[in-house]
């Protein structure tokens, strides 16, 4: 068995065992999920990806099977990592990897968790106009995070493939990443709506399946006049699993702008979409204050697009990895501090009018 797929199914085991104490223990009951309940998730699903990016860094060649400077030419070059090993020297050689490849798991957490950030804007407006109960928000998110891990398993080994078949789709995807920044950056302002009754998901799941037209406490299915029919809350999970497909179009490109190697992609991603969860109850009752966030996003699409077009001149002037966080680091950080210090004006012009 190849290293590879022993790592694969060795994080695919511990995903799962995560997930099945997560529910099967620490969340029995249905419960309003507190703020400290989620700063304590958060905390522990940030410092296991911390730990992860530790151990790629010490290592980070146990996943391919490195043990010689033959293997780590061939891992590089398929990979296409943006580092220069030094010639008769492999152990120099292999810490550099390691270096590289750790700092590409980082990169692409940060990235995928702030682009997650957006989706959850999406997620507090589909709760909201479905009017679920607030004790009901884990279970859908859960289920909603387990159908995620599947569509994003799908979505990175098939976009990978491309990649290595096509090198040209990397240009394609930067372009695409360049007009999603911009056309994000225009809409900025624009007030989303959720309409149950005439969502394409809605109408579509009607047509397929038998609708209860009631909630019926956890349920995403029940049993009525001798037939099995799905609730309204399995409508609402397939509304949630929709806008993550939407939204998994712009990350998992984005993320194939830091690294080549699906392995790292897959990894950060999934970290980052673990840790949705408890950052959604962190910020549900504040994301309303971070106004410049999508225009940090926006730009940082951009930032992600153009360096995907011009990965090969960018190569050759010495562009590494590490600059790509500080930049998207510094767009991040930019657009938290702007709508703290500039926060948005509530409409008390409104008020005194009146």
């Amino acid at each position: 068995m190849s290293n590879e797929l022993i790592y694969f199914g060795s994080f695919l085991l511990f995903i799962i065992a995560m997930l099945s104490l997560d529910l099967g223990v620490f969340n029995k009951k249905d419960h309003e999920v507190s703020l400290k309940e989620a700063l304590i998730m958060s905390i522990i699903w940030v410092s296991l990806a911390l730990g992860f990016y530790t151990a790629i860094y010490f290592k980070g060649d146990l996943l391919h099977g490195i043990t010689d400077m033959t293997r780590l030419q061939e891992v590089v070059k398929a990979h296409k990592h943006n580092i220069s090993l030094i010639p008769d020297n492999f152990e120099a050689s292999l810490d550099l990897y390691r270096q590289n490849l750790s700092l590409e798991f980082i990169t692409g957490y940060v990235v995928e968790y702030a682009l997650s950030v957006d989706n959850i804007f999406v997620i507090v407006l589909i709760f909201t106009a479905f009017g679920v109960e607030k004790k009901l928000y884990h279970r859908v998110l859960f289920w909603g995070i387990l159908g995620a891990i599947i569509m994003r398993f799908f979505f990175i080994f098939v976009g990978a493939t491309l990649i290595a078949k096509f090198g040209w789709i990397l240009y394609l995807f930067g372009a695409f990443l360049v007009y999603t920044g911009v056309m994000m950056f225009i809409n900025r302002d624009h007030d989303d709506e959720i309409d149950p009754q005439n969502h394409k998901v809605v109408r579509w799941a009607q047509k397929v399946f038998a609708v209860w037209p009631h909630y019926e406490g956890n349920h995403f299915f029940v049993h009525k006049h001798g037939k099995n029919m799905v609730t309204p809350l399995f409508i609402v999970l397939l509304v949630i699993e929709f806008t993550d497909l939407i939204f998994a179009v712009d990350s998992i490109p984005a993320i194939f702008a830091v690294t080549k190697d699906p392995y790292i992609v897959f990894f950060s991603n999934i970290f980052a979409i673990l840790g949705l969860r408890s950052m959604f109850f962190l910020l549900v009752n504040i994301i309303h204050k971070f106004h410049y966030l999508k225009i940090g996003l926006s730009f940082l699409l951009v930032f992600i697009g153009v360096k995907m077009l011009a990965h090969n001149y960018l190569q050759t002037i010495g562009f590494t990895t590490s600059h790509s966080l500080i930049i998207i680091l510094s767009i991040l950080s930019i657009s938290v501090i702007a709508s703290l210090m500039f926060p948005k004006k509530e409409k008390e012009e409104v008020v005194k009018q009146h």
